[in-house]
């Protein structure tokens, strides 16, 4: 893996109150992006967004407090970035290695209403498909996120996976539904990819559950009730959902998150993968893209 960029040259890119480069836990490098409204922080390991919080509200995001921040190991919360592929490949690890790289920082902008930008980029290595990704965030009253990937290729076609991984913060995972996804036909990673159709209007979480949703476009809300509010996942060009809590078994199990944290996320994924995934001709683009809002219950 690579060192972490250079902070001195990282702050090139601060905007006074509205950008800072700094020091992250682990020593890896930090960007903290300030609206009027709200903050985030995003590390340039993964480009993963680990914070997002309005004012005077809670955290939207779950970030564990076993998480790991070392070079080149995964961060457990926020928002991972998965591509190229979705889920385990045979020795090649799970979801992908664009959450184990280092972006670059390309860009920050300070907006006419308030908000604040920042621009992500990273590139393929010398032995892989050739591609260029651009991760763009959004602060604002809302939080938006689009990731682009482009295929530098000029004969050939690039297919890949990807999925905006979000942790949401919950008050208790028996407190919440998850609406908007009734009807919908499911692939249950608990039952071996068993093919399913949700008949519920609202997914009560009771048991470990991995759900990849197919062939469907619409919103999902979070529906929190013992702290009264409703986090919206509004997609963009995402043919997938997924949601995923790992429940009591298996979070015990998992050697950056916490035994008893199962209770206090639950995620809500937009992406494009298993027969969703995306086939590129040489020179296109595809965009997934998610704006997460929250509002009083």
């Amino acid at each position: 893996m690579t060192a972490p960029a250079d902070l001195a040259a990282l702050k090139t890119h601060e905007i006074s109150g509205r950008v800072q480069v700094m020091e992250g836990q682990g020593g890896l490098p930090k960007i903290v992006l300030s609206s009027a409204l709200s903050t985030a922080e995003i590390y340039l390991q993964g480009a993963h967004l680990t914070h997002f919080q309005q004012r005077n509200e809670r955290p939207l995001l779950f970030l564990s407090r076993a998480s790991r921040f070392a070079n080149g190991k995964a961060i457990r919360g926020g928002v991972p970035i998965i591509f190229p592929w979705f889920g385990d490949r045979a020795d090649c690890g799970a979801h992908g290695f664009a959450r184990l790289r280092e972006w670059t920082l390309a860009r920050t902008q300070s907006l006419s209403d308030g908000a604040v930008r920042a621009v992500f980029v990273l590139d393929a290595a010398a032995d892989e498909a050739p591609f260029h990704a651009e991760y763009c965030v959004r602060v604002g009253d809302e939080l938006e996120i689009e990731l682009s990937v482009t295929n530098t290729a000029t004969d050939r076609e690039l297919a890949f996976e990807t999925c905006l991984h979000s942790y949401f913060s919950v008050s208790d995972i028996a407190a919440v539904e998850i609406a908007g996804l009734q009807g919908v036909h499911f692939l249950d990673k608990t039952a071996d990819f068993a093919l399913r159709q949700q008949h519920e209007s609202a997914l009560c979480i009771e048991a470990e559950t991995d759900r990849v949703y197919l062939d469907t476009e619409g919103a999902v809300e979070i529906l929190d009730r013992a702290w009264a509010r409703r986090i919206v996942v509004a997609k963009s060009q995402s043919r997938s959902t997924v949601v995923w809590n790992p429940w009591m078994e298996k979070s015990a199990r998992i050697a950056d998150m916490a035994a008893d944290e199962y209770r206090q996320m639950v995620c809500v994924e937009v992406g494009n993968v298993g027969r969703n995934g995306v086939t590129l001709a040489a020179g296109a683009t595809a965009t997934l893209g998610a704006r997460l809002s929250v509002a009083s219950l």
